[in-house]
Parts: C-alpha cells; sequence; structure tokens
C-alpha cells in the first residue's frame, strides 16, 4: 500500500521486485486488496501483457487511516 501510495501506477514486476515476494503470493494480496475495492488494475499489452495497480480513492482514504492509527500509536507509546 505505502509503494502504491506515492506513485501512480505500479507494474507488477517494480511491486515483485521491491516487495521480494513470489509471484503467486503478491498476486493474492493484490487480489484481496483489489475485492476490498482499495485496488484499480489496468492490463495493457506492452511486448508480453503487462499489469499497473493504482489506489483507487477508498484505498488511499484507507492508507491515511491506518497511518492515523500508526500515529497515535506512537504518539501514546512517547507520551
Amino acid at each position: 500500500m505505502t509503494i502504491l501510495a506515492v506513485h501512480d501506477a505500479v507494474p507488477f514486476q517494480d511491486l515483485k521486485n521491491e516487495l521480494q515476494m513470489s509471484d503467486g503470493n503478491l498476486i493474492t494480496h493484490l487480489r484481496s486488496l483489489q475485492n476490498a475495492g482499495y485496488l484499480d488494475v489496468q492490463k495493457e499489452m506492452i511486448q508480453r501483457p503487462q499489469s499497473r495497480y493504482t489506489l483507487t480513492d477508498k484505498g488511499r482514504t484507507a492508507f491515511k487511516n491506518y497511518i492515523n492509527v500508526l500515529e497515535q500509536i506512537v504518539k501514546k507509546a512517547r507520551g
């Protein structure tokens, strides 16, 4: 989610390389996020099929809420 939050669209291969995950494991996570309405996927043909992932508005909101919760936890731990 963090990678997607700071980029407009991220190709599957870039996510795989950055996260160092297997194809199957990454696809499972991406499908879960897509089923929750957090991701959109665009498939295009560039010599071979390529999928690019973007956060939906719902996904951005969920990610921001998650960051807010983490910030509150840190504040309490420091307080």
